[in-house]
């Protein structure tokens, strides 16, 4: 019995108060453009998550109800809120998940430094945004890095190229390409 039924790829964001909201909806948009599940999550119970720069967005759930769950990628965004994300052990716990299951992580800006803290970046080449390069002293400064199933970029300015990285990872090039096409990015 054959089927042509496909399972669609399932990307986890987190939502953490200060979050950049660049560097969140971006992604999510452009994964949900190529046809991936995005569900967001926030670390408080409150689903309506107030962004470094005063945007409140609704997230789909909380961590919480999450927990345990399995995701093709877990995204990590920046802005002021990634300290809090780097210190949950939830957070941590889900990162580490996936880098063990050899599934994506991505992370931008601030917050490859909660892919460092889950030891998921020894040997791997990484970028991420200048302020925290002393947290991080061998990050590239290419705007985009994919390195195996670890894809990083480097803060808001490069979040439609990062989102386009993570749909290509997840649901190959083309559609990736078709997403680029579609809102007019060009190369």
């Amino acid at each position: 019995i054959s089927s042509s039924f496909t399972m669609s790829k399932s990307c986890l964001v987190f939502l953490v108060e200060g979050f950049e909201e660049i560097e969140t909806i971006t992604p999510i948009d452009i994964l949900r453009r190529a046809g991936v599940e995005v569900t967001v999550a926030a670390l408080g119970a409150d689903l309506a998550v107030k962004g470094r720069s005063n945007i409140v967005v609704s997230a789909d759930t909380t961590v919480d109800a999450v927990a345990g769950k399995d995701f093709d990628c877990v995204l990590c965004p920046g802005g002021p809120g990634t300290k809090a994300l780097r210190e949950d052990p939830r957070v941590i716990a889900a990162v580490k998940k996936n880098g063990e299951a050899g599934k994506i992580n991505a992370a931008i800006c601030a917050a490859p430094t909660v892919l460092k803290e889950a030891g998921l970046l020894d040997g791997k080449k990484f970028t991420a945004h200048f302020s925290v390069a002393e947290m991080l002293p061998d990050l590239s400064k290419e705007e985009v890095v994919v390195d195996g199933n670890i894809i990083t970029s480097r803060g808001a300015g490069t979040s439609v190229q990062f989102g386009l990285a993570i749909a290509s990872a997840l649901v190959g090039a083309e559609k990736a390409q078709e997403v680029s096409k579609a809102i007019m990015y060009v190369v």
